[in-house]
């Protein structure tokens, strides 16, 4: 399960929204283990795609850098990654299986397909894609 307090599920729908019409992509990062069962976010890192595309996401090598660094500087951990789908729903696409970096990460998919934008997350492991609830304190 992943939990996000309102302020940074509006941080990163907004992101996803202004990112348009490219995808947008982001680093969550919680306190704890890594590979809990649950993680609840305490920092959103908008990020570059540097892919510059509308159909695929590549976190910027640098704000990736500067993210990792933060985070620990605070004493967090990376545990997850956001991108939108600018016109698909909020599943994962091959790509995004294939280029799945960590068993660990919550991956997060803002699909802007419709009016309202759909948040849903997922655990992907070794190609298989659980989803998993999405909790949203503070609304």
């Amino acid at each position: 399960m992943l939990t996000l307090d309102y302020t940074d599920y509006l941080a990163i729908v907004a992101h996803a929204l202004d990112g348009l019409p490219e995808e947008a992509c982001g680093l969550l990062a919680a306190t704890g283990a890594a590979g809990a069962a649950s993680d609840r976010v305490t920092a959103v890192y908008p990020c570059r795609n540097a892919a510059a595309s509308a159909r695929v996401y590549e976190v910027h090598p640098l704000d990736h850098l500067r993210a990792d660094r933060d985070a620990e500087g605070r004493g967090l951990r990376i545990c997850g990654v956001y991108h939108s789908h600018t016109h698909t729903d909020a599943w994962p696409s091959p790509t995004d299986v294939a280029q799945a970096p960590d068993p660990a990460w919550h991956y997060v998919i803002v699909s802007l397909r419709h009016p309202e934008p759909v948040v849903r997350s997922f655990r992907i492991v070794d190609g298989e894609i659980t989803e998993e609830p999405v909790t949203v304190d503070g609304r």
